[in-house]
């Protein structure tokens, strides 16, 4: 896959809907977008892989075999996310109380059989101020570094109104030494008419490869980011936040930032 070919731009409609699929689209992470009106259901199951499902708006119930938990959330940019692990083949039954949208992020994994669902509440999210100046912004862990997940990576970013975040730039496609991952953005921007802008690059290396690509993302896009850095930057008036995951040859969230810009950071 090139960096041009990595926006995914899938419009919303009620129900599951894939966004980008390991094999045609990503090497690693396959999601979807849950969309359900007040009163409607669904499932979602993967025997082979271990998912995360991310509360992104509205209230409802989920279910996993006898365990059931009530979720709600306004919206992203109003607080902390409930995020629920699904190890392979654990179903889940979602109900919606009140209109909702979800994001679900899975990855190849193999079974254990003692593994349960493990749900991060709003009180149990890891909040992190980064950056400074121009480039600060709070992240989020959801799944980071627990002790639960076996293959997936996922938290939040909340860019301010024209700041920039994934800054220094940085990579973790294994060229320079750092686990080999490979990660995907869902965005959402605040007003969500607005734009951000995803810059996906590489240094040139021994065999003179390079490749330079800039998405404008809208509010309910996905990248996937297969290599190469990957800032983000919000215009002024608009917040963005982005959902990231990433999975690969091992479950380390290591960065290797770029010489050029590393300084910027320090």
């Amino acid at each position: 896959m090139s960096l041009a070919q990595t926006l995914h731009r899938v419009p919303r409609s009620n129900g599951l809907v894939a966004l980008e699929l390991r094999g045609p689209d990503a090497r690693e992470l396959s999601s979807w977008r849950l969309q359900l009106e007040a009163g409607a259901s669904a499932s979602f199951d993967r025997p082979d892989e271990e998912a995360v499902v991310v509360l992104q708006r509205g209230a409802g119930t989920w279910t996993v075999g006898d365990r059931a938990w009530t979720v709600e959330r306004e919206d992203v940019f109003a607080g902390p996310a409930t995020a629920l692990l699904l190890p392979p083949g654990h179903r889940l039954d979602v109900s919606a109380t009140a209109a909702l949208e979800a994001i679900l992020i899975s990855a190849p994994a193999p079974p254990v059989p003692e593994a349960e669902p493990v749900l991060v509440a709003p009180r149990d999210v890891e909040v992190l101020d980064r950056g400074h100046d121009g480039f600060r912004r709070q992240v989020h862990n959801l799944f980071v570094t627990d002790p639960h997940a076996r293959r997936l990576v996922v938290g939040e970013t909340f860019n301010p109104a024209g700041c920039w975040s994934s800054f220094p730039p940085h990579k973790h496609d294994g060229k320079n030494g750092e686990p080999a991952l490979e990660e995907v953005y869902h965005y959402r921007i605040d007003p969500p008419h607005g734009f951000a802008h995803q810059t996906l690059y590489t240094r040139q290396d021994a065999h003179g490869w390079v490749e330079e690509v800039a998405h404008l993302v809208r509010d309910g896009d996905a990248v996937v980011i297969p290599y190469g850095y990957h800032p983000v930057s919000a215009p002024p008036g608009y917040r963005l936040y982005y959902l990231w995951a990433l999975a690969g040859e091992q479950r380390r969230l290591a960065l290797f930032e770029d010489p050029d810009h590393a300084w910027v950071g320090a």
